[in-house]
């Protein structure tokens, strides 16, 4: 599947549009990759071909022509994990990817913004129970952000970069990144984490950490194609509510849990996903994709 251009002239309102285009443009596809499917490879997953007018240039020559000094530069980052029995190994990064777009269909104009490719792999232990998980390092991911820092800096004459993490288990390592990659290459720099954008701390009783109802809503929105629907009613909500919340949502306690943990999970999935919709999953990446503006907007103001 092939994500339809998008025509910057538009009203900024037509996203909604965008999305029920992809929509349409999904449903007519016999093709799908799911997880456990791997007659095509995982490097050619859907969505590559994104945003084509605003992807960052390939060219030596016209880089510095097109992406200017005040220009944001957004980098998707998502994982290769299990995901549960519905949906695809590397959901984070089809996710950061086409929220990533929606971002520069939405702000691209108004923040200068350029899409550069994904990084598809992560920081996954918590998941390297089952297979098809593929996680790097901690030392080799950081010695990749760090090179992948260096080499904008010395390439390009944008000094803003905007990090889409699709996936919460890098996030604890790009909190201490960006403050290095900031003093040490002089890159105004954050990172946006999708899972909180979709699913905010405090909402509700509600426990969505992995495949449940938010990120499942999400991928029907943005990726229907690869979810599979028939799937989504295999696990359950977690067993022990307590248990998620003192193993992996108190701010004061940090705990090695496991995605195969059946405290916490079933089948892998930490959330509701039976419960999840195309109209919550377009409700919640509209609301990520309009709060994600005012992140936009700090890249203008003075930094020390």
């Amino acid at each position: 599947m092939q994500m339809p251009q998008i025509d910057f002239a538009r009203p900024r309102s037509r996203f909604q549009s965008w999305v029920t285009a992809k929509q349409a443009s999904a449903s007519k596809k016999s093709a799908r990759f799911r997880a456990g499917d791997h007659s095509r490879p995982l490097g050619a997953w859907p969505g590559q071909a994104v945003t084509q007018a605003r992807q960052a240039p390939q060219s030596e020559t016209s880089t510095g022509v097109a992406v200017g000094s005040g220009a944001i530069l957004c980098l998707p980052m998502g994982s290769l994990e299990q995901h549960g029995p519905h949906l695809p190994l590397h959901t984070d990064t089809v996710l950061a990817e086409a929220f990533t777009a929606a971002l520069v269909a939405r702000w691209g104009e108004t923040y200068d913004l350029w899409q550069l490719p994904a990084l598809p792999i992560g920081l996954s232990r918590e998941h390297a129970w089952a297979s098809g998980t593929v996680s790097l390092s901690v030392a080799t991911m950081t010695a990749l952000l760090r090179e992948l820092a260096g080499a904008i800096a010395r390439t390009f004459p944008a000094r803003n970069l905007v990090v889409i993490n699709g996936h919460g288990g890098n996030r604890g390592l790009l909190e201490t990144l960006v403050r290095e990659i900031a003093g040490d290459f002089g890159l105004n720099i954050c990172a946006m984490h999708l899972g909180a954008m979709i699913s905010p701390p405090g909402g509700g009783n509600s426990i969505e950490i992995h495949g449940g109802k938010d990120e499942t809503s999400a991928m029907l929105a943005l990726a229907p194609e690869l979810v599979r629907q028939e799937r989504m009613a295999d696990s359950r909500p977690p067993a022990d509510r307590a248990a998620v919340r003192t193993l992996i949502l108190d701010p004061a306690t940090s705990w090695p849990w496991r995605s195969d943990d059946p405290r916490i999970a079933d089948r892998g999935v930490i959330g509701d996903a039976p419960a999840a919709s195309v109209e919550h999953g377009r409700a919640i990446v509209a609301r990520a994709v309009e709060a994600a503006g005012a992140v936009l907007a700090q890249f203008a103001q003075p930094r020390k």
